[in-house]
């Protein structure tokens, strides 16, 4: 018989997690103002909010923690971190941060002025709020399929090289500091972009002279879908693929808490020197110096270790057969989500659930709501608490898509947790015509908000 699919790791350690009555969760739901971002991790029996620093490190990047040089100045951490970098990405010069958007910061703080367009597919929050904030905007140039969950093709992520083009066309390459194309693409549904587009965008970007950056906090997981997906590719080790993948880049952000597997971390990588010495002044001013940039020497060597093994393919098989178990025990239960499964989570389709719940009344964070309340399962919205405000009019952007992102953290969870989770929201699903009111803000920030929003219950 053919032998079944295993996990390429064993288990050496285990953490504790306590299941919770609904009493207490109505409790600290209402506590929390309805926001599952303010809810205190130990109430939270799976926690599903994010992938991003949650995963669990291995005994290798443990051991080189203890190896972590904590030198100010050139220390051997990020020696190893530079070698580990130009190894899978091909960069010469990098800058570490202390995470992603701190990587987004000092590189728009570089490149960015006032007024200026960053065309892309699907910006995440974090990027699209450090390009508001500069009073830019974030111009969305995602395939238009990508808004059909229920289509079943294997790079949904992909930016449309018309729609980018027309964009190109329109304004003076001076006012376009970049294309940000984000692999995979997060918001989309964690949905990968083929090897074709990414060289599709980079043709338009050297003939409009503008240059391409890469939102890559999980670069490796897309390399992965080409791998697997694309023809020509099956034969290539995900290293290489990731290798020409950033060959098409002029520079990439990175959130390491994501595909590199560790608990805080980022970095941006240059392909020029001139791009890379006009952050270093903001990396000084907003991180630390630009052989540390916020981190602890122990950290860019647990980032070291992480950036290698988040490559490998046994590994990425295994985090990403996760995901697709989940995807289809929805599947029995009729659940509709963004198909196919993607690479880090499950968006969960709330409009096609909550169907009596109004959009202005926040349908996918409503849905999050109810998991909760059922399973102690705690999700996150990516709707429109998340679309934000206009930034001109500061009326409410409605996405074409509600969805609840069921993130699952690297190497923490089994199977039967995604059992248990698929089986919490069938219950929500079972009783959803009964939901007909969703919340109401009632304080938020400006930009961001969805962090610290606080809301009611309407009805």
């Amino acid at each position: 018989m053919i032998l079944p699919f295993a996990e390429s790791y064993k288990i050496k350690m285990v953490e504790t997690i306590r299941k919770s009555t609904r009493e207490e969760r109505e409790r600290w739901m209402k506590e929390a103002h309805y926001n599952l971002f303010n809810l205190k991790s130990d109430y939270v029996f799976i926690d599903l909010l994010t992938d991003s620093g949650t995963g669990a490190m291995s005994d290798k990047q443990w051991a080189a923690m203890m190896e972590g040089d904590e030198s100010y100045a050139g220390a051997r951490s990020y020696y190893k971190l530079k070698e580990s970098i130009k190894d899978i990405t091909g960069f010469d010069y990098f800058l570490p941060t202390h995470q992603g958007r701190a990587a987004e910061n000092v590189l728009f703080s570089s490149i960015i002025k006032e007024g200026d367009i960053l065309p892309g597919n699907s910006h995440f929050d974090t990027t699209k709020g450090h390009i508001e904030f500069r009073k830019a905007h974030a111009v969305d140039c995602t395939v238009d399929v990508a808004k059909d969950t229920t289509a079943e093709l294997p790079f949904k992520g992909n930016i449309d090289l018309n729609k980018l083009e027309d964009v190109l066309k329109k304004y003076p390459k001076e006012n376009i500091p970049c294309i940000v194309l984000t692999v995979t693409n997060n918001t989309a549904g964690g949905q990968p972009v083929s090897m074709e587009n990414i060289k599709g965008t980079a043709a338009l970007a050297k003939k409009y002279g503008v240059k391409l950056l890469f939102d890559s906090a999980r670069f490796a997981e897309n390399a992965y879908f080409i791998k697997t997906r694309e023809e020509g590719y099956s034969a290539k080790s995900v290293v290489d693929i990731c290798r020409e993948m950033f060959s098409h880049a002029d520079f990439m952000t990175m959130s390491s808490k994501k595909d590199a597997i560790v608990n805080i971390g980022g970095f941006i990588a240059f392909r020029d020197e001139e791009d890379w010495k006009g952050c270093q002044m903001y990396n000084i001013m907003f991180e630390g110096f630009i052989t540390y940039g916020g981190m602890a020497g122990r950290d860019m060597s647990a980032l070291a270790q992480g950036l290698k093994e988040g490559t490998d393919f046994d590994y990425l098989q295994t985090r990403i057969s996760q995901v697709a178990y989940l995807g289809k025990k929805l599947d029995e239960y009729g659940i509709p989500y963004q198909r196919p499964a993607g690479g880090h989570a499950i968006f969960v389709d709330a409009k096609k659930i909550l169907t009596k719940v109004p959009q202005q009344e926040y349908v996918a964070q409503t849905l999050g709501i109810e998991l909760y309340l059922e399973g102690g399962v705690r999700g996150v919205e990516i709707g429109t608490l998340l679309a934000d405000r206009d930034p001109v009019t500061r009326e409410n952007r409605y996405p074409s898509l509600e969805l609840l992102r069921l993130a699952i953290p690297r190497r923490v969870y089994t199977n039967n947790h995604m059992d248990f989770i698929a089986a919490a929201l069938r219950n929500v699903f079972e009783r959803r015509d009964s939901i007909t009111r969703g919340y109401k803000i009632v304080k938020e920030l400006p930009i961001m908000r969805h962090f610290t929003v606080e809301l009611e219950p309407l009805g």
